[in-house]
Protein backbone atom coordinates (compact mmCIF):
# COMPACT_ATOMS: atom_id res chain seq x y z
CA UNK A 1 0.00 0.00 0.00
CA UNK A 2 1.56 2.98 -0.75
CA UNK A 3 -1.74 5.81 -0.47
CA UNK A 4 -3.75 6.18 2.62
CA UNK A 5 -7.04 7.99 2.67
CA UNK A 6 -9.65 8.97 4.77
CA UNK A 7 -12.85 10.91 4.58
CA UNK A 8 -14.36 12.44 8.01
CA UNK A 9 -17.48 12.42 8.90
CA UNK A 10 -19.39 15.60 9.83
CA UNK A 11 -18.47 16.10 12.90
CA UNK A 12 -22.20 17.24 14.09
CA UNK A 13 -23.50 14.01 12.66
CA UNK A 14 -20.84 12.26 15.10
CA UNK A 15 -21.41 13.67 18.03
CA UNK A 16 -25.56 13.44 18.26
CA UNK A 17 -24.87 9.27 16.57
CA UNK A 18 -22.58 9.30 19.81
CA UNK A 19 -24.79 11.23 22.47
CA UNK A 20 -28.25 9.34 20.97
CA UNK A 21 -26.85 5.76 20.96
CA UNK A 22 -24.11 5.86 24.40
CA UNK A 23 -21.42 4.88 21.91
CA UNK A 24 -17.73 6.51 21.73
CA UNK A 25 -17.12 8.50 19.18
CA UNK A 26 -15.07 6.04 17.33
CA UNK A 27 -17.77 4.29 16.86
CA UNK A 28 -20.45 6.83 16.50
CA UNK A 29 -17.97 7.75 13.28
CA UNK A 30 -17.88 4.46 11.73
CA UNK A 31 -21.59 4.33 11.66
CA UNK A 32 -21.29 8.00 10.13
CA UNK A 33 -19.48 6.83 7.47
CA UNK A 34 -21.43 3.73 6.79
CA UNK A 35 -23.99 6.49 5.52
CA UNK A 36 -26.14 6.62 9.12
CA UNK A 37 -27.52 10.14 9.46
CA UNK A 38 -30.38 9.67 12.16
CA UNK A 39 -30.68 7.36 14.96
CA UNK A 40 -33.47 5.33 14.33
CA UNK A 41 -31.63 3.49 11.32
CA UNK A 42 -28.22 3.53 13.68
CA UNK A 43 -30.37 1.64 16.11
CA UNK A 44 -31.60 -0.75 14.11
CA UNK A 45 -28.38 -1.00 12.62
CA UNK A 46 -25.90 -1.87 16.04
CA UNK A 47 -28.69 -3.91 17.75
CA UNK A 48 -30.56 -5.91 15.02
CA UNK A 49 -33.49 -7.99 16.06
CA UNK A 50 -35.46 -11.12 14.77
CA UNK A 51 -38.80 -9.41 15.49
CA UNK A 52 -37.93 -6.81 12.57
CA UNK A 53 -37.88 -9.27 10.19
CA UNK A 54 -40.29 -8.93 7.22
CA UNK A 55 -43.68 -11.28 6.74
CA UNK A 56 -42.45 -14.07 4.47
CA UNK A 57 -45.78 -13.94 2.61
CA UNK A 58 -44.49 -10.13 1.51
CA UNK A 59 -41.97 -12.24 -1.05
CA UNK A 60 -43.17 -13.34 -4.14
CA UNK A 61 -43.85 -17.29 -4.56
CA UNK A 62 -43.42 -17.90 -0.76
CA UNK A 63 -47.11 -18.38 -0.12
CA UNK A 64 -47.57 -20.56 -3.19
CA UNK A 65 -44.65 -22.96 -2.02
CA UNK A 66 -45.93 -23.26 1.39
CA UNK A 67 -49.23 -23.95 0.49
CA UNK A 68 -47.60 -26.71 -1.54
CA UNK A 69 -45.59 -28.28 1.29
CA UNK A 70 -48.36 -28.06 3.42
CA UNK A 71 -50.75 -30.25 1.38
CA UNK A 72 -47.32 -32.47 0.58
CA UNK A 73 -47.04 -32.85 4.38
CA UNK A 74 -50.85 -33.75 4.92
CA UNK A 75 -51.08 -36.10 2.09
CA UNK A 76 -47.70 -37.79 2.73
CA UNK A 77 -46.07 -36.45 -1.06
CA UNK A 78 -42.72 -37.54 -2.52
CA UNK A 79 -40.06 -35.37 -2.41
CA UNK A 80 -36.78 -34.05 -3.74
CA UNK A 81 -34.84 -31.20 -2.75
CA UNK A 82 -31.89 -30.94 -5.31
CA UNK A 83 -29.73 -27.74 -3.95
CA UNK A 84 -26.33 -26.51 -5.54
CA UNK A 85 -22.87 -27.97 -4.14
CA UNK A 86 -21.59 -24.50 -2.84
CA UNK A 87 -22.18 -23.68 1.11
CA UNK A 88 -25.41 -21.66 0.17
CA UNK A 89 -26.85 -24.22 -1.76
CA UNK A 90 -25.83 -26.98 0.90
CA UNK A 91 -26.86 -24.92 3.61
CA UNK A 92 -30.09 -24.42 2.07
CA UNK A 93 -30.63 -28.52 1.05
CA UNK A 94 -30.04 -29.31 4.71
CA UNK A 95 -31.99 -26.77 6.27
CA UNK A 96 -35.45 -27.83 4.26
CA UNK A 97 -35.02 -31.55 5.07
CA UNK A 98 -34.13 -31.29 8.45
CA UNK A 99 -38.03 -28.94 8.45
CA UNK A 100 -39.83 -31.38 6.52
CA UNK A 101 -38.83 -34.62 8.20
CA UNK A 102 -39.80 -32.53 11.53
CA UNK A 103 -43.10 -32.80 10.42
CA UNK A 104 -42.44 -36.84 9.22
CA UNK A 105 -42.19 -36.27 5.40
CA UNK A 106 -39.11 -38.31 3.96
CA UNK A 107 -37.76 -36.28 1.43
CA UNK A 108 -34.81 -37.60 -0.77
CA UNK A 109 -32.11 -34.77 -1.46
CA UNK A 110 -29.58 -34.55 -4.44
CA UNK A 111 -26.62 -32.48 -4.94
CA UNK A 112 -24.92 -32.33 -8.46
CA UNK A 113 -22.00 -34.43 -9.17
CA UNK A 114 -20.05 -31.45 -10.37
CA UNK A 115 -17.42 -32.85 -12.59
CA UNK A 116 -19.76 -35.23 -14.29
CA UNK A 117 -22.89 -33.04 -14.64
CA UNK A 118 -21.98 -29.58 -14.35
CA UNK A 119 -23.46 -27.04 -12.49
CA UNK A 120 -27.30 -26.81 -11.45
CA UNK A 121 -30.25 -28.31 -12.98
CA UNK A 122 -28.52 -30.16 -16.16
CA UNK A 123 -30.56 -33.15 -17.32
CA UNK A 124 -27.34 -35.14 -16.93
CA UNK A 125 -28.62 -34.64 -12.84
CA UNK A 126 -32.00 -35.21 -13.35
CA UNK A 127 -32.08 -38.31 -15.08
CA UNK A 128 -29.48 -39.65 -12.07
CA UNK A 129 -32.26 -38.64 -9.42
CA UNK A 130 -35.33 -39.65 -11.49
CA UNK A 131 -33.45 -43.49 -11.74
CA UNK A 132 -34.33 -43.43 -8.41
CA UNK A 133 -38.40 -42.43 -8.88
CA UNK A 134 -40.42 -39.83 -9.71
CA UNK A 135 -40.98 -37.78 -7.01
CA UNK A 136 -44.35 -35.60 -6.67
CA UNK A 137 -42.81 -32.52 -5.90
CA UNK A 138 -39.40 -31.94 -7.12
CA UNK A 139 -37.76 -28.72 -5.28
CA UNK A 140 -34.58 -26.89 -6.73
CA UNK A 141 -31.99 -24.81 -4.45
CA UNK A 142 -29.31 -22.30 -5.48
CA UNK A 143 -30.04 -23.16 -9.03
CA UNK A 144 -32.95 -23.20 -11.49
CA UNK A 145 -33.80 -19.90 -12.89
CA UNK A 146 -32.39 -19.46 -16.04
CA UNK A 147 -33.29 -23.92 -16.50
CA UNK A 148 -36.28 -23.17 -18.77
CA UNK A 149 -35.50 -26.69 -21.23
CA UNK A 150 -35.05 -28.78 -17.62
CA UNK A 151 -38.17 -27.44 -15.54
CA UNK A 152 -40.24 -28.23 -19.07
CA UNK A 153 -38.77 -31.66 -18.86
CA UNK A 154 -39.50 -32.39 -15.20
CA UNK A 155 -43.49 -31.10 -15.23
CA UNK A 156 -43.52 -33.69 -18.66
CA UNK A 157 -42.50 -36.10 -16.18
CA UNK A 158 -45.13 -35.13 -13.89
CA UNK A 159 -43.58 -33.59 -11.04
CA UNK A 160 -44.84 -30.48 -9.11
CA UNK A 161 -41.53 -27.91 -9.52
CA UNK A 162 -40.43 -24.96 -6.69
CA UNK A 163 -37.26 -23.40 -7.58
CA UNK A 164 -36.04 -20.98 -4.68
CA UNK A 165 -33.33 -19.58 -6.02
CA UNK A 166 -31.33 -15.66 -6.04
CA UNK A 167 -29.21 -16.02 -9.26
CA UNK A 168 -30.11 -13.18 -12.08
CA UNK A 169 -32.43 -13.88 -15.11
CA UNK A 170 -30.48 -13.90 -18.45
CA UNK A 171 -33.52 -14.36 -20.67
CA UNK A 172 -36.78 -16.41 -20.09
CA UNK A 173 -37.30 -18.09 -16.79
CA UNK A 174 -39.05 -21.25 -16.52
CA UNK A 175 -42.90 -21.64 -16.97
CA UNK A 176 -45.31 -23.71 -14.87
CA UNK A 177 -43.38 -23.84 -11.81
CA UNK A 178 -43.28 -21.72 -8.48
CA UNK A 179 -40.07 -19.51 -8.82
CA UNK A 180 -39.22 -17.89 -5.81
CA UNK A 181 -36.07 -15.26 -6.54
CA UNK A 182 -36.34 -11.36 -5.34
CA UNK A 183 -34.18 -10.62 -8.18
CA UNK A 184 -37.48 -10.98 -10.24
CA UNK A 185 -39.67 -9.37 -7.79
CA UNK A 186 -40.58 -6.51 -9.62
CA UNK A 187 -43.29 -5.10 -7.85
CA UNK A 188 -41.43 -4.96 -4.75
CA UNK A 189 -37.97 -5.48 -4.84
CA UNK A 190 -37.37 -4.51 -1.56
CA UNK A 191 -38.33 -7.95 0.12
CA UNK A 192 -35.96 -9.94 0.14
CA UNK A 193 -34.13 -8.29 -2.39
CA UNK A 194 -30.50 -9.41 -1.32
CA UNK A 195 -31.03 -12.29 0.62
CA UNK A 196 -28.92 -15.39 -0.38
CA UNK A 197 -30.84 -18.63 -1.02
CA UNK A 198 -30.71 -20.27 2.57
CA UNK A 199 -32.02 -16.60 3.53
CA UNK A 200 -34.87 -17.56 1.20
CA UNK A 201 -35.49 -20.97 2.45
CA UNK A 202 -35.31 -19.55 6.01
CA UNK A 203 -38.31 -17.42 4.34
CA UNK A 204 -40.05 -20.13 2.86
CA UNK A 205 -39.74 -22.16 6.16
CA UNK A 206 -41.24 -19.70 8.39
CA UNK A 207 -43.86 -19.16 6.01
CA UNK A 208 -44.64 -23.09 5.89
CA UNK A 209 -44.63 -22.56 10.16
CA UNK A 210 -47.46 -19.87 10.14
CA UNK A 211 -49.44 -22.43 7.77
CA UNK A 212 -48.58 -25.34 10.02
CA UNK A 213 -49.62 -23.25 13.37
CA UNK A 214 -52.61 -22.16 11.76
CA UNK A 215 -53.64 -25.44 11.41
CA UNK A 216 -53.61 -26.35 14.82
CA UNK A 217 -50.50 -28.62 14.22
CA UNK A 218 -48.64 -29.18 17.64
CA UNK A 219 -45.16 -29.99 16.03
CA UNK A 220 -45.18 -26.09 14.67
CA UNK A 221 -45.37 -24.48 18.08
CA UNK A 222 -43.10 -26.88 19.16
CA UNK A 223 -40.09 -26.39 16.44
CA UNK A 224 -38.13 -23.20 17.19
CA UNK A 225 -37.27 -21.71 13.60
CA UNK A 226 -34.73 -20.16 14.97
CA UNK A 227 -32.60 -23.27 15.52
CA UNK A 228 -32.13 -23.15 12.09
CA UNK A 229 -30.20 -19.56 11.98
CA UNK A 230 -26.65 -21.35 12.28
CA UNK A 231 -27.09 -22.68 8.65
CA UNK A 232 -28.32 -19.46 7.34
CA UNK A 233 -25.23 -17.70 8.92
CA UNK A 234 -23.51 -19.77 6.94
CA UNK A 235 -24.72 -19.78 3.90
CA UNK A 236 -25.03 -16.28 4.06
CA UNK A 237 -21.52 -15.14 4.63
CA UNK A 238 -20.13 -17.66 2.73
CA UNK A 239 -22.07 -16.39 -0.26
CA UNK A 240 -20.52 -13.13 -0.27
CA UNK A 241 -23.99 -10.86 -0.04
CA UNK A 242 -24.50 -8.19 1.50
CA UNK A 243 -24.36 -8.49 5.35
CA UNK A 244 -27.26 -4.99 5.58
CA UNK A 245 -30.93 -5.31 6.20
CA UNK A 246 -32.25 -8.78 6.98
CA UNK A 247 -29.27 -10.24 5.82
CA UNK A 248 -27.55 -8.76 8.76
CA UNK A 249 -30.12 -10.29 11.29
CA UNK A 250 -29.82 -13.20 9.99
CA UNK A 251 -26.47 -13.49 10.11
CA UNK A 252 -26.11 -11.63 13.20
CA UNK A 253 -28.09 -13.90 15.01
CA UNK A 254 -27.13 -17.03 13.33
CA UNK A 255 -23.46 -16.64 14.56
CA UNK A 256 -24.27 -16.80 18.21
CA UNK A 257 -26.66 -20.07 17.63
CA UNK A 258 -23.74 -21.54 15.31
CA UNK A 259 -21.19 -20.61 18.18
CA UNK A 260 -23.53 -22.90 20.86
CA UNK A 261 -22.45 -25.50 17.93
CA UNK A 262 -25.59 -27.58 18.57
CA UNK A 263 -25.38 -29.92 15.37
CA UNK A 264 -23.34 -33.02 15.97
CA UNK A 265 -22.32 -32.38 12.46
CA UNK A 266 -21.01 -29.00 13.15
CA UNK A 267 -19.21 -29.89 16.53
CA UNK A 268 -17.11 -32.51 14.44
CA UNK A 269 -16.62 -29.97 11.61
CA UNK A 270 -15.82 -27.35 13.98
CA UNK A 271 -12.78 -29.86 15.47
CA UNK A 272 -11.44 -30.42 12.21
CA UNK A 273 -11.37 -26.76 11.94
CA UNK A 274 -9.37 -25.85 14.69
CA UNK A 275 -12.71 -24.32 16.53
CA UNK A 276 -14.23 -24.53 20.00
CA UNK A 277 -18.21 -24.86 20.32
CA UNK A 278 -18.79 -21.78 22.74
CA UNK A 279 -16.51 -19.55 21.42
CA UNK A 280 -16.93 -16.53 19.44
CA UNK A 281 -17.14 -16.56 15.84
CA UNK A 282 -16.22 -13.95 13.32
CA UNK A 283 -17.15 -13.84 9.67
CA UNK A 284 -13.93 -14.66 8.53
CA UNK A 285 -14.49 -18.28 10.64
CA UNK A 286 -16.67 -18.68 7.98
CA UNK A 287 -15.09 -17.28 5.10
CA UNK A 288 -12.22 -19.06 5.99
CA UNK A 289 -12.21 -22.29 7.84
CA UNK A 290 -15.92 -23.91 7.76
CA UNK A 291 -16.86 -22.41 4.17
CA UNK A 292 -13.98 -24.19 2.35
CA UNK A 293 -14.49 -27.54 4.25
CA UNK A 294 -17.95 -27.60 3.10
CA UNK A 295 -17.29 -26.55 -0.25
CA UNK A 296 -13.69 -28.99 -0.71
CA UNK A 297 -16.46 -31.91 -1.53
CA UNK A 298 -18.12 -30.62 -3.91
CA UNK A 299 -15.25 -29.20 -5.88
CA UNK A 300 -13.22 -32.08 -6.11
CA UNK A 301 -15.27 -35.60 -5.14
CA UNK A 302 -19.22 -35.61 -4.23
CA UNK A 303 -21.57 -32.47 -2.31
CA UNK A 304 -24.05 -34.81 -0.66
CA UNK A 305 -21.16 -35.66 2.30
CA UNK A 306 -21.45 -32.29 3.63
CA UNK A 307 -24.96 -32.31 3.48
CA UNK A 308 -25.33 -35.79 5.11
CA UNK A 309 -22.75 -34.51 7.76
CA UNK A 310 -24.98 -31.39 8.73
CA UNK A 311 -27.74 -33.49 9.44
CA UNK A 312 -26.25 -36.10 11.07
CA UNK A 313 -27.23 -37.18 14.55
CA UNK A 314 -24.78 -40.20 15.54
CA UNK A 315 -21.18 -38.73 16.70
CA UNK A 316 -19.10 -41.08 15.04
CA UNK A 317 -20.68 -41.07 11.74
CA UNK A 318 -20.23 -37.42 11.78
CA UNK A 319 -16.49 -37.35 13.05
CA UNK A 320 -15.64 -39.64 9.77
CA UNK A 321 -17.17 -37.28 7.18
CA UNK A 322 -15.76 -34.42 8.70
CA UNK A 323 -12.06 -36.22 8.64
CA UNK A 324 -13.22 -36.63 4.76
CA UNK A 325 -13.96 -32.94 4.44
CA UNK A 326 -10.70 -32.21 5.98
CA UNK A 327 -8.43 -35.01 3.84
CA UNK A 328 -10.46 -33.03 0.45
CA UNK A 329 -10.13 -29.60 1.48
CA UNK A 330 -5.91 -30.27 2.09
CA UNK A 331 -6.20 -32.02 -1.78
CA UNK A 332 -7.79 -28.74 -2.33
CA UNK A 333 -5.34 -26.63 -0.94
CA UNK A 334 -2.42 -28.15 -2.33
CA UNK A 335 -4.06 -27.37 -6.22
CA UNK A 336 -4.90 -24.55 -5.43
CA UNK A 337 -1.63 -23.64 -4.56
CA UNK A 338 -0.30 -24.28 -7.79
CA UNK A 339 -3.32 -22.43 -9.85
CA UNK A 340 -2.31 -19.57 -7.31
CA UNK A 341 1.21 -19.63 -8.32
CA UNK A 342 0.96 -19.88 -12.33
CA UNK A 343 -2.16 -17.17 -12.03
CA UNK A 344 -0.22 -14.79 -10.54
CA UNK A 345 2.64 -15.04 -13.22
CA UNK A 346 0.34 -14.21 -15.75
CA UNK A 347 -1.26 -11.76 -14.34
CA UNK A 348 2.20 -10.31 -13.56
CA UNK A 349 3.88 -10.91 -17.00
CA UNK A 350 0.80 -9.59 -19.32
CA UNK A 351 -1.84 -7.64 -17.02
CA UNK A 352 -0.39 -6.12 -14.27
CA UNK A 353 -2.10 -2.62 -15.80
CA UNK A 354 -5.56 -3.99 -16.78
CA UNK A 355 -9.08 -2.84 -15.21
CA UNK A 356 -9.96 -6.22 -14.87
CA UNK A 357 -8.16 -9.99 -15.05
CA UNK A 358 -8.55 -12.96 -16.92
CA UNK A 359 -6.55 -16.13 -16.71
CA UNK A 360 -6.83 -18.97 -18.39
CA UNK A 361 -4.84 -22.57 -17.88
CA UNK A 362 -5.32 -25.83 -19.80
CA UNK A 363 -4.61 -27.96 -16.66
CA UNK A 364 -6.41 -25.87 -14.14
CA UNK A 365 -8.51 -27.85 -11.78
CA UNK A 366 -12.27 -26.60 -12.32
CA UNK A 367 -13.29 -26.91 -8.45
CA UNK A 368 -10.99 -24.39 -7.40
CA UNK A 369 -10.91 -21.47 -10.19
CA UNK A 370 -13.79 -19.65 -7.55
CA UNK A 371 -11.68 -19.63 -5.22
CA UNK A 372 -8.21 -18.33 -6.88
CA UNK A 373 -10.64 -15.86 -8.76
CA UNK A 374 -11.34 -14.45 -4.91
CA UNK A 375 -8.05 -14.02 -3.97
CA UNK A 376 -6.77 -12.84 -7.30
CA UNK A 377 -9.49 -10.07 -7.10
CA UNK A 378 -8.77 -9.02 -3.48
CA UNK A 379 -4.62 -9.02 -4.29
CA UNK A 380 -5.07 -6.84 -6.85
CA UNK A 381 -8.20 -4.91 -5.96
CA UNK A 382 -9.77 -6.38 -9.33
CA UNK A 383 -12.83 -8.08 -10.67
CA UNK A 384 -11.39 -11.66 -12.11
CA UNK A 385 -12.51 -14.55 -13.90
CA UNK A 386 -10.01 -18.06 -13.33
CA UNK A 387 -11.10 -20.42 -16.36
CA UNK A 388 -9.47 -24.64 -16.98
CA UNK A 389 -10.45 -26.43 -19.77
CA UNK A 390 -13.25 -28.89 -19.88
CA UNK A 391 -12.95 -30.93 -23.49
CA UNK A 392 -13.15 -27.75 -25.95
CA UNK A 393 -14.68 -24.89 -23.23
CA UNK A 394 -13.08 -22.57 -21.25
CA UNK A 395 -15.09 -22.99 -17.76
CA UNK A 396 -14.44 -20.89 -14.81
CA UNK A 397 -15.40 -18.68 -12.05
CA UNK A 398 -15.41 -14.91 -12.00
CA UNK A 399 -15.20 -12.46 -8.69
CA UNK A 400 -15.88 -9.27 -8.51
CA UNK A 401 -14.63 -6.13 -6.08
CA UNK A 402 -17.62 -3.76 -3.90
CA UNK A 403 -19.16 -1.07 -7.03
CA UNK A 404 -18.37 -3.58 -9.51
CA UNK A 405 -21.73 -5.28 -10.70
CA UNK A 406 -20.40 -8.80 -12.53
CA UNK A 407 -23.44 -9.46 -13.93
CA UNK A 408 -24.10 -6.08 -15.97
CA UNK A 409 -20.32 -6.24 -16.60
CA UNK A 410 -20.62 -9.51 -18.46
CA UNK A 411 -23.63 -8.97 -20.59
CA UNK A 412 -22.28 -7.45 -23.54
CA UNK A 413 -19.84 -10.47 -23.77
CA UNK A 414 -22.60 -12.61 -23.62
CA UNK A 415 -22.33 -13.46 -27.24
CA UNK A 416 -18.93 -14.92 -26.79
CA UNK A 417 -19.94 -17.30 -24.16
CA UNK A 418 -21.69 -20.51 -24.15
CA UNK A 419 -22.93 -20.16 -20.90
CA UNK A 420 -22.96 -17.69 -17.62
CA UNK A 421 -24.68 -16.42 -14.69
CA UNK A 422 -24.37 -15.85 -11.02
CA UNK A 423 -24.57 -12.65 -8.96
CA UNK A 424 -23.33 -9.55 -8.66
CA UNK A 425 -20.42 -10.67 -6.87
CA UNK A 426 -19.26 -14.05 -8.45
CA UNK A 427 -20.24 -15.49 -11.43
CA UNK A 428 -19.65 -18.87 -13.13
CA UNK A 429 -18.92 -18.85 -17.25
CA UNK A 430 -18.39 -20.98 -19.97
CA UNK A 431 -16.70 -20.35 -23.42
CA UNK A 432 -15.14 -22.21 -26.51
CA UNK A 433 -11.48 -22.11 -25.51
CA UNK A 434 -10.27 -20.48 -28.82
CA UNK A 435 -12.04 -17.64 -27.94
CA UNK A 436 -10.48 -16.80 -24.59
CA UNK A 437 -8.23 -13.40 -25.54
CA UNK A 438 -11.31 -12.13 -27.30
CA UNK A 439 -13.94 -12.62 -24.09
CA UNK A 440 -10.22 -11.16 -21.79
CA UNK A 441 -10.96 -7.70 -24.76
CA UNK A 442 -14.16 -7.51 -24.39
CA UNK A 443 -14.46 -8.29 -20.31
CA UNK A 444 -11.82 -5.54 -20.29
CA UNK A 445 -13.99 -3.15 -22.31
CA UNK A 446 -17.00 -3.42 -20.54
CA UNK A 447 -15.69 -2.78 -17.28
CA UNK A 448 -13.06 -0.38 -18.66
CA UNK A 449 -16.78 1.72 -19.87
CA UNK A 450 -18.41 1.53 -16.57
CA UNK A 451 -15.58 3.04 -14.92
CA UNK A 452 -15.56 5.85 -17.92
CA UNK A 453 -19.38 6.51 -16.94
CA UNK A 454 -18.30 7.69 -13.47
CA UNK A 455 -19.11 4.56 -11.51
CA UNK A 456 -17.87 3.60 -8.08
CA UNK A 457 -15.16 0.34 -9.17
CA UNK A 458 -11.76 -0.96 -8.45
CA UNK A 459 -8.43 1.18 -7.85
CA UNK A 460 -5.48 -0.94 -9.44
CA UNK A 461 -3.42 0.75 -7.22
CA UNK A 462 -4.97 0.81 -4.20
CA UNK A 463 -4.24 2.52 -0.84
CA UNK A 464 -5.38 1.91 2.90
CA UNK A 465 -8.65 3.31 3.37
CA UNK A 466 -8.58 4.70 6.73
CA UNK A 467 -12.13 4.20 8.77
CA UNK A 468 -10.96 6.39 11.71
CA UNK A 469 -7.65 7.66 13.20
CA UNK A 470 -6.80 6.75 16.80
CA UNK A 471 -4.02 6.89 19.50
CA UNK A 472 -2.47 3.81 20.86
CA UNK A 473 -4.19 4.49 24.28
CA UNK A 474 -7.53 3.74 22.38
CA UNK A 475 -6.43 0.41 21.49
CA UNK A 476 -8.57 -1.78 24.65
CA UNK A 477 -10.59 -4.21 25.52
CA UNK A 478 -13.76 -1.48 25.80
CA UNK A 479 -13.16 -0.29 22.33
CA UNK A 480 -13.51 -3.58 21.00
CA UNK A 481 -16.49 -4.45 22.98
CA UNK A 482 -18.32 -1.52 21.19
CA UNK A 483 -17.09 -2.87 17.71
CA UNK A 484 -18.82 -6.03 18.62
CA UNK A 485 -21.92 -4.07 17.59
CA UNK A 486 -20.75 -3.40 14.57
CA UNK A 487 -20.04 -7.57 13.35
CA UNK A 488 -20.58 -9.41 11.71
CA UNK A 489 -18.60 -7.88 9.01
CA UNK A 490 -18.60 -8.72 5.52
CA UNK A 491 -19.84 -7.17 2.44
CA UNK A 492 -21.51 -3.80 2.29
CA UNK A 493 -20.33 -3.71 5.96
CA UNK A 494 -16.68 -4.06 5.88
CA UNK A 495 -14.71 -4.42 8.70
CA UNK A 496 -12.56 -0.74 9.84
CA UNK A 497 -9.37 0.04 9.26
CA UNK A 498 -7.78 2.11 11.66
CA UNK A 499 -4.98 4.57 11.24
CA UNK A 500 -3.24 4.45 14.57
CA UNK A 501 -0.94 7.64 15.09
CA UNK A 502 3.03 7.57 17.12
CA UNK A 503 3.74 4.13 17.48
CA UNK A 504 7.06 3.07 18.61
CA UNK A 505 7.72 -0.46 18.59
CA UNK A 506 9.82 -0.68 21.90
CA UNK A 507 11.31 -4.49 20.23
CA UNK A 508 11.96 -5.82 16.74
CA UNK A 509 9.33 -7.60 15.23
CA UNK A 510 9.69 -11.21 14.57
CA UNK A 511 9.58 -13.35 11.45
CA UNK A 512 7.72 -16.47 11.22
CA UNK A 513 6.99 -18.87 8.89
CA UNK A 514 9.07 -16.88 6.58
CA UNK A 515 6.25 -14.60 5.19
CA UNK A 516 4.71 -12.81 8.16
CA UNK A 517 5.93 -11.18 11.25
CA UNK A 518 4.18 -10.18 14.57
CA UNK A 519 5.14 -7.99 17.49
CA UNK A 520 4.06 -5.59 20.46
CA UNK A 521 2.29 -2.45 19.88
CA UNK A 522 2.96 -0.71 23.41
CA UNK A 523 -0.49 1.25 24.33
CA UNK A 524 0.51 3.66 27.53
CA UNK A 525 0.80 3.06 31.32
CA UNK A 526 3.76 -0.14 30.47
CA UNK A 527 0.92 -2.00 28.12
CA UNK A 528 1.05 -3.72 25.06
CA UNK A 529 -1.12 -5.55 22.40
CA UNK A 530 0.35 -8.02 20.40
CA UNK A 531 0.09 -7.29 16.82
CA UNK A 532 0.17 -9.60 13.31
CA UNK A 533 1.32 -9.10 9.98
CA UNK A 534 0.63 -11.19 7.52
CA UNK A 535 2.69 -11.35 3.90
CA UNK A 536 4.29 -8.26 4.79
CA UNK A 537 7.73 -9.59 6.50
CA UNK A 538 9.30 -7.89 3.50
CA UNK A 539 8.42 -4.59 4.73
CA UNK A 540 9.62 -4.67 8.48
CA UNK A 541 8.53 -1.76 10.80
CA UNK A 542 11.64 -0.09 12.61
CA UNK A 543 12.38 -0.18 16.27
CA UNK A 544 12.07 3.06 18.80
CA UNK A 545 11.04 5.57 15.39
CA UNK A 546 7.49 7.11 15.31
CA UNK A 547 5.55 5.49 12.85
CA UNK A 548 1.94 5.48 11.52
CA UNK A 549 0.12 2.02 11.73
CA UNK A 550 -3.21 1.29 9.31
CA UNK A 551 -4.50 -1.88 11.29
CA UNK A 552 -7.53 -3.95 12.03
CA UNK A 553 -8.58 -4.29 15.91
CA UNK A 554 -10.25 -7.43 16.83
CA UNK A 555 -10.19 -10.07 19.20
CA UNK A 556 -8.06 -13.00 19.13
CA UNK A 557 -9.43 -16.38 20.40
CA UNK A 558 -6.46 -18.83 21.32
CA UNK A 559 -6.62 -21.84 23.86
CA UNK A 560 -9.78 -20.79 25.06
CA UNK A 561 -8.59 -17.48 25.81
CA UNK A 562 -9.65 -14.30 24.15
CA UNK A 563 -7.15 -11.33 23.82
CA UNK A 564 -6.98 -7.95 21.64
CA UNK A 565 -5.16 -8.08 18.79
CA UNK A 566 -3.99 -5.55 16.03
CA UNK A 567 -3.71 -6.75 12.51
CA UNK A 568 -1.13 -4.80 10.96
CA UNK A 569 -2.14 -4.10 7.10
CA UNK A 570 0.47 -1.44 5.96
CA UNK A 571 2.80 0.78 8.17
CA UNK A 572 4.78 4.60 7.64
CA UNK A 573 7.19 6.55 9.23
CA UNK A 574 4.82 9.17 11.49
CA UNK A 575 4.79 12.50 10.41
Amino acid sequence: MTRWHHASPPPAVVAALSGALGVSPVVGGLLAARGFAETTAAEAFLRPRLATLADPFQLAGVEAAAQVLDEAVRANRSIVVFGDYDVDGVTSTALLVDLLRGFGAAPRFAVPRRLDEGYGLTRAALERVYKEGRPDIFIALDCGTNAVEEVAWLRAQGSAVIIVDHHRSKSATPADCILINPQLQGENPAAGANLCTVGLVFKLAHGFLKLRRTAGDARAFDLKLAAALDLVALGTIADLVPLTGENRILARHGLRVLEKCERPGLRALFAVSGLQPGQGLATSDVSYRLGPRINASGRLADAALPVELLLGAEAGACARAAEMLETLNRERQDIERQVQIEAEQMVESTQRDAPALVVYGENWHPGVVGIVAGKLSRQYSRPCIVLGREGNLAKGSGRSVPGMNLVEVLQPCAPLLANWGGHPMAVGVSLDSARVEEFRAAFNASVRARLAKGESGPDIYPGAEISAWLEPGDLDERLLEELDLLHPYGEANPEPVFGVRQVRLKMAPQIFREVNYRCRVPTGGGRAVAAVAWRKAEHLPPTGAPIDLAAKFQWNFWNGRKLPQIEILDWRLAE
